[in-house]
């Protein structure tokens, strides 16, 4: 049966894919000033989503008809600018863990958490990587981020703990999954996107409770793996 079968139409998250509201460190500036912002953080959320977040910093200034001088003055740091640019997307990602804890079904709502993060990276590599990354000065980014990885276990254990879940799969899956949808991502964001739905529709049948076949011990992975190059010899 498809993972899919037993869902409710999900509510979309419309927040990850649109940019944030004027952020409260802009008021009090000038408007000719606060316009410099705004390009910037367009021009910083159009860069990191095609080219990720380690794209230069000079190129976004000269996407938002800006000199450097001005970007650093609003934002000092690649942390700062980061987080501010994936401030409403971090928020309503968030939620959606939140709705997928709220759902009385804990099959549907893992199933909808999974699907909705698989969506993202395959069509956002600037919010996925932002999301995954830890800067030492971004303490809400930061926060988020923990709160999130740690919830991710919540919805797997209560789809466990009422027996739609496979007993041996273990929260570590979850980024395994995440390793391997990252391989679909790298066509046109249509192209990415759906495969990366067919990815995630197989993995989910999978997970279901089951298939009795014994896996291999998990991995000891976690969301900061996704994004790590590989080891240098």
């Amino acid at each position: 049966m498809p993972a899919q079968s037993s869902r409710k139409p999900g509510r979309p998250l419309p927040a990850c894919t649109d940019g944030p509201p004027p952020p409260a460190a802009a008021t009090g500036l000038r408007a000719d000033a606060r316009r410099n912002r705004d390009r910037i953080l367009e021009a910083a959320r159009e860069a990191f989503t095609i080219h990720g977040i380690d794209v230069p910093i000079t190129t976004i200034a000269r996407r938002a008809g800006v000199g450097a001088a001005t970007l650093y003055r609003h934002f000092p740091t690649r942390a700062s600018l980061v987080t501010e640019a994936f401030a409403a997307q971090m928020a309503s990602c968030v939620a959606a863990l939140d709705d997928a804890l709220a759902d009385p079904d804990p099959w549907r709502g893992l199933c909808s958490v999974i699907e909705k993060v698989c969506a993202m990276q395959a069509t956002d590599r600037g919010f996925t990587a932002a999301f995954l990354s830890q800067f030492p000065d971004a303490v809400d980014h930061e926060r988020d981020r923990t709160r999130a990885e740690r919830g991710l276990a919540q919805p797997v254990q209560r789809a466990k703990d009422t027996g739609q879940l496979r007993a041996d799969f273990h929260p570590a899956d979850v980024t395994l999954l995440l390793l391997a949808n990252s391989g679909v991502v790298g066509e046109s964001q249509q192209v990415s996107l759906a495969a990366s739905r067919r990815l995630a529709a197989y993995l989910l049948q999978s997970f279901r409770s089951g298939h009795t076949e014994p896996l291999p011990p998990p991995a000891p992975l976690g969301l900061q793996h996704i994004h790590q190059p590989p080891p240098t010899h």
